[in-house]
């Protein structure tokens, strides 16, 4: 794993991926110091992470759009099957290393409120806040490099995953928005779940080919939907939005930049992160036997 890791940090630093990632990263952040640290006379550096949430659109794409899916398509996956090492280390090498890479700019602009304390001599910046920011940002960027590596994995051609990817991010960002838009009532709520059930078995068996799981996923999820829709069809009022709201993975890096230290916005990272993970796992797996 060590070995996969080293191969796949050097090699977006012997490309210009990993330098136009970085610079990028670097480039926003510095925008926003200038903006609100110095034309607003901030003091609250936090607020720079809270404003940057919208490059992972662009960042996490760039970054994760050849990591599966330019091995399949020079065929070099086949060269990794044949290692002695496991499809989950060489998924975990390639995700650390991906992780390792977004880590940079995060580190770097670790040293922006450290120079800015000559012009806070009131003290008044609150290295505490600051920091949790950053590590919410590490674990939000985790978050969302294991899903766009999962995109990666579905396909082999890298515009087609930095379009999936980018679909993701977006739909992770705008989450929370889309929440009133959604129908609350029971009737459309039941229709809704039926929706992403009918998505989630469409997922099952692009990774896996097989029909009968994806049907039986289906069956298995749907039927208690209809049975609570006829038997208690309050309960599906407003679960819709709700369960958007829920999963909205940029909400709850939010709650950081504002000052709150959210112990389960961290478990709901590391565990999306790992779930993703998962997923590009049998997704490799299953072309390695195929």
């Amino acid at each position: 794993m060590t070995a996969i890791f080293k191969k796949e940090f050097r090699s977006y630093f012997r490309s210009v991926t990993g330098f136009v990632f970085v610079a990028f990263f670097l480039l926003v952040f510095g925008l926003y110091t200038s903006v609100i640290c110095f034309s607003q006379a901030s003091s609250h550096f936090e607020y720079i992470y809270y404003n940057s949430g919208f490059v992972f659109l662009i960042a996490v794409p760039i970054l994760t759009m050849r990591s599966i899916a330019e091995e399949r398509r020079q065929k070099t996956d086949q060269l990794l099957y044949s290692l002695p090492i496991s499809t989950a280390q060489i998924v975990v090498g390639k995700y650390l290393a991906m992780l390792a890479v977004y880590a940079i700019p995060v580190a770097i602009s670790c040293l922006y409120p450290l120079l800015l304390k000559p012009y806070d001599p009131s003290g008044y910046v609150s290295y505490v806040a600051v920091f949790s920011a950053v590590a919410a940002f590490l674990l939000l960027g985790a978050a969302l490099i294991a899903i766009g590596m999962f995109m990666s994995s579905l396909t082999e051609n890298q515009i087609i995953s930095a379009l999936l990817s980018f679909g993701a991010m977006l739909l992770c960002y705008l989450m929370s928005s889309l929440t009133q838009y959604l129908p609350s009532a029971s009737g459309a709520t039941m229709v809704g779940f039926a929706v992403l059930i009918l998505a989630l078995a469409v997922i099952v068996w692009v990774i896996t080919k097989n029909s009968t799981a994806a049907w039986i996923l289906f069956v298995v999820l749907e039927i208690p939907v209809i049975i609570i829709s006829f038997v208690n069809p309050t309960l599906l009022e407003g679960a819709l939005p709700a369960m958007f709201d829920t999963l909205s993975v940029f909400d709850r890096f939010y709650s950081f930049a504002n000052g709150v230290f959210d112990l389960k916005a961290v478990v709901y990272f590391v565990t999306v992160a790992v779930l993703f993970n998962f997923f590009t796992v049998q997704s490799v797996e299953k072309r390695r036997w195929s």
